[in-house]
């Protein structure tokens, strides 16, 4: 699994549960900075559900965020 030292979201693969703990309010932007890269556009209920999961466990939501980050790679 690889990681930037300032960015704990995966750009590859990941094998085991992430490690760590992140805010509400930075998982949250973690997952719209990734939404935004890939393109995607989002409605109302879209940003709806994005908030709701923001409020997850760190491990799910840095896996999520790491799957956009990769399939908005390949559709880049």
């Amino acid at each position: 699994m690889s990681h930037r030292d300032n960015d704990p979201i995966s750009d590859g693969p990941i094998d085991s549960t992430p490690f760590g703990y992140s805010p509400e309010s930075s998982q949250r932007e973690a997952l719209y900075a990734e939404l935004v890269k890939a393109g995607v556009e989002l409605g109302a209920y879209d940003r709806r559900i994005v908030d709701w999961i923001a409020g997850w466990d760190y491990p799910t939501v840095a896996t999520i965020a790491s799957l956009i980050r990769r399939a908005g790679r390949t559709s880049n």
